[in-house]
C-alpha cells in the first residue's frame, strides 16, 4: 500500500502524490515514458529510497524493514548478477543472502534455474551469457527466495524480441501460481499482455488507473480513431486537423469519430481545404491512444 507518497530529488519532484493499493495475485503495470517516476516509486517500495512525504507498507510492514524485505523480491533494470560467477553459483550466492540454506537453498536454485530456462546453462560463467540469458538470471535472482510481492522495473530492456517473449511467459508462469507483481514498462504491448490493471504514470503522477479496457472507455466511450496523412502546405494541414478537432502526430493527423459515416465528412473538408489524401486507416483507440488523450503526447521511450 502507498500513500500520499512525495520524492523529490532537489528541484525535480520524482514522484508526486501517488497512492495506490494492490489485490493479493494482481499483476499491476505502471506505464509511462522513462522519466516519469516509475522506477522511483518502484525503489520507494524496495526501501531503496526514502521519501519526503507519505508512507508504504509491504503486507503491513513498513519498506524498508526486515518483514518487507523477506516479502519482496525486486528485480531492477541494472543487471545485479556477479560475472565471475555461474548462474547457479549467482543464484546460491542470492539465495544465502535471503537466508536459505541446506535442502530449501538447493530446491529454490534449481526451480530458478527451471523458470528462467537455464539448467543448461547453470554451469556457465555469468558473463559468457547472452544478454537474454543474463537479464532471466537477473529476474531469477530477485525471485530466489519465493517472495509474496515482486517488483519489476523494465525487464525487458535491451533484450531482443525472442528473449522478450520468454521473459513474457516467465511472468506468464508466475501470474498463474498467484504471485503478487508491479511491473513497469514503458511498452504499452508489454502493460496490455500481462497486467490485470494499469496505473498510467506522467510527470510523477498517476493521472489514470483501470483495467485497460476501462481505461479506453472512460476516454474513448464508443468511439474510434481516424489516423490520415495528407498532402499539401504544412500551415493548411495544421488549420484543417485543428478545425475539425483532431491533432497532428508524427506527420499523422488523428481524430475520433462516434460513427465511421463521419469519415466522409473530413475527406470531403480535407478536398474543399486543397489537400490531397495520402493514406486513412480506422482503428479502435488502444493504451496508447488514452496515454496520448491525457497527456498531448505519445507514449515512448
Amino acid at each position: 500500500m502507498v500513500d500520499s507518497l512525495v520524492k523529490r530529488f532537489g528541484q525535480t519532484v520524482a514522484v508526486d502524490d501517488i497512492s495506490l493499493s494492490l489485490a493479493a495475485g494482481e499483476c499491476l503495470g505502471l506505464l509511462g515514458p522513462n522519466g516519469a517516476g516509475k522506477s522511483t516509486l518502484i525503489r520507494a517500495i524496495a526501501g531503496r529510497v526514502i521519501p519526503d512525504a507519505g508512507r508504504i507498507e509491504v503486507f503491513g510492514s513498513a519498506a524498508g524493514s526486515a518483514a518487507a524485505r523477506a516479502a519482496l523480491g525486486w528485480v531492477p533494470q541494472e543487471l545485479a548478477i556477479y560475472p565471475r560467477l555461474s548462474s547457479r553459483e549467482n543464484l546460491r550466492s542470492f539465495g544465502r543472502y535471503y537466508g536459505l540454506t541446506g535442502k530449501k537453498l538447493n530446491e529454490a536454485v534449481n526451480w530458478c534455474l527451471k523458470w528462467a530456462a537455464l539448467e543448461d546453462r547453470a554451469g556457465d560463467l555469468t558473463r559468457k551469457l547472452s544478454g537474454g540469458m543474463k537479464r532471466r538470471l537477473n529476474m531469477a535472482a530477485g525471485l530466489i527466495h519465493q517472495p509474496r510481492l515482486v517488483l519489476m522495473d523494465e525487464p525487458t530492456v535491451g533484450v531482443d524480441p525472442q528473449s522478450r517473449n520468454r521473459i513474457f511467459e516467465m511472468i506468464e508462469a508466475l501470474r498463474a501460481q498467484g504471485m503478487t507483481i508491479i511491473y513497469t514498462t514503458h511498452y504499452m504491448e508489454e502493460a496490455e499482455r500481462l497486467c490485470d490493471r494499469i496505473a498510467i504514470v506522467d510527470h510523477g503522477r498517476i493521472i489514470a488507473l483501470d483495467t485497460k479496457e476501462a481505461l479506453v472507455t472512460s476516454a474513448f466511450a464508443s468511439r474510434s480513431q481516424v489516423l490520415a496523412r495528407v498532402d499539401g502546405p504544412p500551415a493548411a494541414v495544421e488549420a484543417w486537423v485543428a478545425k475539425r478537432g483532431g491533432r497532428m502526430v508524427d506527420g499523422t493527423a488523428q481524430f475520433t469519430v462516434e460513427h465511421p459515416a463521419e469519415i466522409a465528412a473530413l475527406l470531403d473538408s480535407a478536398e474543399a481545404a486543397g489537400l490531397a489524401l495520402v493514406d486513412l486507416s480506422l482503428r479502435r483507440p488502444n493504451l496508447e491512444s488514452v496515454f496520448l488523450h491525457l497527456t498531448g503526447r505519445e507514449l515512448r521511450d
